[in-house]
């Protein structure tokens, strides 16, 4: 029977030890209190507390946690009232601080985080609530930062989920939002129409530049044309002089050559003469040599006239 209960006491003693021991997990926090004040924190690692004298008060844990509000109303300072619900990003910095500083640390952070939203959002008007989240963000940041501290819990980020106004603004909106949009289109076209016509122009005055070169090449090429043939033409023309004057050169070498006797040079002068009759002077001065040689021929012509009347009466 001895042996019996001296078993069963090693058995509870071994229970009361293996109890006693504590493993902590990594980002984890054990906060003790010895005999109903806090003994210390325990961090990760084995730890022994003592039995029936220490106990662990509170897990905490170290990594970063998410806590999603519900919408909260909040007025403008155009008297404006919306709904907006939040995103608030924390981490526990002090585990004694967060087991001892506050009795609900959530619904601590919560209320707060409605008021702060509360006291930004009434200073700022409609149109800049929605356009300034990050300025509201920030805001709520620094304040949340600020209040938690005490409580050993540092807000790391502050984030505005959605901004929801009445259905009468979201109306207004939409409206302003469909008439900005229509707005916006108009101008585009009208720029659209603005670049077609410049292009319309631009290309007009393109064509003109270059029917004007078109137009002007064409009447270089004419002059040019022109002037090639009147070069060849009098090129011509003195080409047919010299000819001319080659050939007269060559009539006087080859008289000179045949060495012509006085009468030969006389009919030559007559025929010169009669050519030179022929066009439009009106006064002709006459070589005496050419006069005697007129006279010459008319005698010579009458013989042969008188001739022809005495043949028919033989």
């Amino acid at each position: 029977m001895g042996f019996i209960i001296g078993v069963i006491l090693v058995v509870v003693i071994l229970l009361i030890l293996a109890s006693c021991i504590r493993i902590v997990p990594q980002a984890q926090a054990l906060v003790v209190e010895r005999l109903g004040g806090y003994q210390g924190t325990w961090s990760v690692g084995v730890h022994f507390k003592v039995p029936f004298i220490d106990r662990v008060a509170k897990r905490v844990i170290l990594k970063e946690q998410v806590v999603d509000f519900d919408p909260q109303p909040v007025i403008t300072k155009d008297n404006v009232t919306m709904r907006i619900d939040t995103v608030v990003f924390f981490q526990i910095t002090d585990p004694k601080l967060f087991a001892y500083g506050v009795e609900n640390p959530i619904m601590a952070i919560e209320n707060l985080t409605a008021t702060t939203l509360r006291n930004i959002i009434g200073e700022l008007e409609l149109d800049q609530t929605l356009t300034s989240r990050e300025i509201i963000n920030a805001k709520m940041r620094t304040s949340l930062d600020v209040a938690t501290d005490p409580w050993g819990i540092k807000v790391n980020r502050v984030e505005l989920k959605n901004i929801i106004p009445p259905a009468a603004i979201q109306d207004a909106m939409e409206k302003q939002m469909k008439a900005e949009r229509e707005r916006r289109e108009a101008i585009l076209r009208a720029e659209g129409e603005k670049k077609s016509t410049i292009l319309v122009a631009e290309g007009k005055k393109a064509s003109a530049i270059l029917d004007a070169e078109a137009e002007k090449e064409a009447a270089i090429l004419r002059a040019e044309a022109q002037k090639e043939r009147m070069i060849r033409e009098a090129e011509g023309q003195a080409e047919a002089i010299l000819k001319v004057q080659q050939a007269n050169a060559d009539g006087l070498r080859f008289l000179k050559e045949a060495a012509p006797d006085q009468s030969v040079l006389q009919l030559k002068a007559l025929d010169a003469f009669m050519k030179a009759s022929d066009g439009k002077a009106t006064k002709i001065i006459i070589p005496s040599e050419i006069q005697g040689m007129a006279g010459l021929v008319t005698s010579m012509a009458e013989l042969a006239k008188k001739d022809q009347k005495e043949e028919p009466k033989a």
